[in-house]
């Protein structure tokens, strides 16, 4: 009886554990750094200081268009600021080049078309 409860036990644990997986952050489409934040899905791509961040909403993109927003690299000490502004379907572009090295930390703040705001944090690799 305490091997079938065991078991048991087991299976149910591996079921959920499969649902919680289901949920979390998929791999990077765009070669960039993945992060989710309100139900949502954000890669940042460094291309030589040319900063894009695609949105993803449940494997779906979510329309760039109307959205704006900032972003904000912390470097040591340095702090800069880029505006962000519609790109292509899913993506909003910094309209600065910026410089990002290993450990910078970068935050987001984004205001979509239908007013929610969403804020995603990275740390550039």
């Amino acid at each position: 009886m305490k091997k079938q409860i065991s078991a048991m036990l087991i299976a149910a644990s591996l079921g959920l554990s499969s649902v919680a997986i289901a949920h979390g952050a998929k791999p990077a489409q765009y070669g960039g750094i993945v992060q989710t934040a309100s139900d949502l899905q954000f890669e940042l791509v460094n291309k030589d200081g040319n900063v894009t961040i695609y949105v993803d909403d449940h494997d779906k993109k979510r329309p760039a268009a109307g959205a704006s927003g900032k972003l904000m690299v912390l470097t040591g000490a340095e702090k800069t600021e880029s505006a962000l502004v519609p790109g292509a379907e899913n993506a909003l572009v910094a309209a600065d080049k910026l410089q990002i090295k290993a450990g910078s930390k970068l935050v987001a703040t984004i205001k979509f078309a239908d007013g929610k705001t969403v804020t995603a944090r990275f740390v550039a690799k």
